[in-house]
């Protein structure tokens, strides 16, 4: 039986949002090459991903007769689809920048069209739900403290803070169809967590090797980038590293999102974009209000 529920907040769709991403520096994160490139390989994946989401749900909407759970589902692929627009820009924004992101989206959408034509429909909706763990927990990580993020650009914070808004909003949707439709294997639920980890950051580091030699740096200066850059990350005391426990909840057999509790500073997000309706706003006011 699962654990009592923290907090659950529905998807609401916010469109047309305007992040002025032409008016950012190159090296947005403080003039940091690394961590710009890092943030810039992992926003390359969220179009093609978001697509790819959608359509791992779209496989088992006709079996879904739950009203509610109907209502999130379209809601779900109604906000990934903003979300698909909007990294969409930031995206050509790096063509600007001479970024092979032709390139690497080709190979992103000749991969999801394999998994979605060769793979089980099972397989996809776990590899959905596993995304969506992470992309939760990221969110958690970006914005949970203040100084995680100092550094970038405002523009850009307010963008990926939507996001983080949006991905605690719809964290459970995915799951909830695994769950209650999909029909999927234990085995298969907890490997694809640890697949689509695997492949979220090889990939995420072998695009931000291939941006950072487009600007210029030679193969010593990326290996040290590298070498001092991750452990920011992936360390002992790592960002990402530091959500561990969170992580390996998903392999509890009575593991439901909704016991992580959602982002403390989640109102401060949904009420100043209420009052303003100016995402940079609401960013900045989310980012503020972190310990």
């Amino acid at each position: 039986m699962n654990a009592q529920l923290k907090y659950q907040a529905n998807p609401v769709v916010r469109s047309n949002l305007d992040f002025k991403l032409d008016d950012i520096p190159r090296f947005w994160f403080g003039g940091d090459a690394f961590k710009t490139r890092m943030f810039d390989a992992l926003s390359l994946t969220f179009p093609d991903g978001e697509r790819y989401f959608i359509e791992s749900v779209r496989l088992f909407r006709d079996k879904i007769t739950d009203p509610d759970l109907k209502k999130r589902v379209a809601d779900f692929i109604r906000q990934e689809a903003q979300h698909g627009i909007a990294h969409d820009k930031m995206n050509h924004l790096m063509i600007k920048q001479g970024m092979p992101v032709e390139q690497f989206t080709k190979r992103l959408r000749t991969m999801f069209r394999f998994e979605l034509t060769k793979r089980s429909p099972q397989y996809n909706i776990a590899m959905t739900a596993a995304a969506e763990h992470l992309t939760a927990l990221m969110a958690e990580t970006f914005y949970s403290r203040k100084d995680t993020l100092q550094d970038a650009h405002p523009f850009v914070r307010a963008l990926f803070a939507w996001h983080a808004i949006e991905e605690m909003e719809h964290r459970d949707v995915a799951f909830d169809v695994m769950k209650q439709v999909g029909e999927v294997p234990e085995s298969t639920r907890k490997m694809t967590l640890a697949l689509t980890t695997a492949l979220m950051f090889s990939l995420t580091m072998y695009r931000a090797n291939i941006m950072l030699k487009c600007d210029g740096f030679s193969k010593r200066e990326r290996l040290n980038m590298f070498r001092k850059g991750l452990p920011w990350f992936l360390g002992r005391q790592g960002i990402l590293t530091a959500r561990r426990k969170e992580y390996l909840d998903w392999f509890k057999p009575d593991f439901h999102p909704n016991q992580h509790p959602i982002i403390r500073q989640y109102p401060v997000w949904v009420e100043t974009m209420e009052t303003t309706n100016d995402p940079i706003v609401a960013g900045e006011a989310f980012w503020q209000a972190a310990l």
